[in-house]
Parts: C-alpha cells; structure tokens; sequence
C-alpha cells in the first residue's frame, strides 16, 4: 500500500514532465496500463518503450495535478496534459487514471478519457 507521500513523489516527476522515468520508478516489472477499453499493454520494459516512442512523435506538457485519491491499494489521478503534435496543434486530454498498486508499485493502471479529445 503506498503513502500519501510516495504518490505525490509519483505525481511530481509526472509533473516535471519525466515520464519515462516515472515509469522506470514507480511500476512493478510486470505492470500494466490501458488505455479505456483497449488491450492492456504488458511489462514495464514495454510501457518504458512505449512511453518514449509516444515522447518522440509529441511534445507533453503535464499540469498540475488538483485532485487524486488514496484508499489503501487504491489510487485515482485527474491528470490533464498539454500534447503538441508534429503538425503544431496543441490537444487537451482531461483523464482519469485508476491503479492498483503493489507496496511502493504500481501494478496495474487503467486510464479513462475522451477518445475524440485526442483529435480534436
């Protein structure tokens, strides 16, 4: 079960925009993330690669998180980002992330938003 603290260290490095590095911290080796109805994508090797191809093709800006719960496993995050695509439109994406956390890990991740969001 994490502490209030370590989430909110977990949410800082989200929130400096480190991505990749959050990832490499705070998710077990076999965790999972998905992306609303979509198969989940496996294996915290894959998220790290996934997460830098996805940094490459965008530029992400993180704001700052407002609201997030803690109940023991148990962790919901309002994350709202800032993604500038290669053609220069800049999209909001207002989510909702649910995990399941292992101790000072999380293990599963499921995220919830607006699809048409993403294209507009």
């Amino acid at each position: 079960m994490p502490s209030r603290e370590t989430v909110e260290k977990f949410i800082a490095i989200v929130e400096a925009n480190e991505h990749v590095r959050a990832i490499e911290e705070f998710y077990t080796e076999d965790a999972s993330m998905q992306e609303n109805t979509q198969a989940p994508r496996v294996g915290r090797d894959l998220l790290v690669a996934h997460e830098a191809a996805v940094l490459k093709r965008i530029k992400m800006n993180t704001h700052k998180v407002t609201t997030f719960l803690v109940d023991g496993d148990h962790v919901a995050i309002n994350w709202v980002f800032e993604m500038t695509g290669p053609d220069g439109v800049t999209r909001k994406l207002d989510e909702l992330a649910l995990q399941l956390w292992r101790g000072d890990k999380i293990f599963r991740e499921r995220f919830f938003y607006d699809p048409a969001a993403l294209g507009r």
